[in-house]
């Protein structure tokens, strides 16, 4: 196993960091130790529609999971003010408070990093857009805190198909991706560059099996 530490700074989304750094290194492997701190969480409880999402000091206590080129499958557990402890299904819009320190391992076979000072150089200064170095056929546009964007996400990673995410967060962001699609809503999904509609359009070719060809 190849480790490899990644430092983020203060308004770093966790998520996008770790795809980021998994793309740049073009290698898979494991989270093995993470310390630091978030001023506001987003992740999947088991049951729910929606991501829960949490605004605060919240410190974090565990991340365990899979990165890979492909996408990643991390549990985050952290604590509140309250000592409280919450958990699920890291989601993007997690984002670093003061600092995070994490060692990601990855594996032999998969390729050690070409070159593991680019990767994490890479991952730090691009925390909130992951983008593959071959430009993906799949470019989606979400919101944090946004139950279809969320949803719209988790089946291009259960499908398997590689997308670029882009946050629109922000209403510079959120404009722009309203002129490119011509709807102000988001998700927003581009097929090789061409506007497809949401969730429910995703959906909707899903079932018809038109994303077949895009695993």
């Amino acid at each position: 196993m190849h480790p490899l530490p990644l430092h983020l700074g203060p308004g770093s989304d966790l998520r996008a960091s770790l795809e980021q750094l998994a793309i740049n290194a073009d290698a898979s492997g494991f989270v093995l130790g993470v310390v630091g701190d978030l001023s506001q969480a987003a992740f999947q409880c088991p049951g729910l529609e929606e991501p829960t999402v949490l605004q605060g000091h919240l410190e974090i206590i565990t991340l365990q999971g899979t990165v890979a080129p492909q996408g990643v499958h991390l549990h985050l557990s952290l604590s509140d003010g309250d000592c409280q402890v919450w958990g699920g299904h890291l989601e993007h819009g997690s984002l670093v408070l003061r600092g995070a320190d994490l060692l990601v391992g990855f594996l032999p076979e998969a390729g050690a990093p070409r070159d593991p000072s680019v990767a994490v150089a890479a991952a730090a200064a691009r925390p909130s857009a992951p983008a593959a170095p071959s430009h993906p056929r799949v470019e989606i546009a979400v919101r944090s805190g946004c139950p279809y964007s969320a949803r719209a996400l988790r089946m291009l990673r259960t499908l398997g198909i590689p997308h670029e995410v882009q946050l629109a967060d922000d209403a510079a962001a959120r404009a722009a991706v309203a002129k490119r699609s011509g709807l102000a809503s988001l998700p927003q999904v581009f097929i090789d560059g061409e506007p497809i509609g949401g969730y429910d359009a995703l959906a909707d070719r899903h079932g018809r099996g038109e994303l077949d060809h895009l695993r």
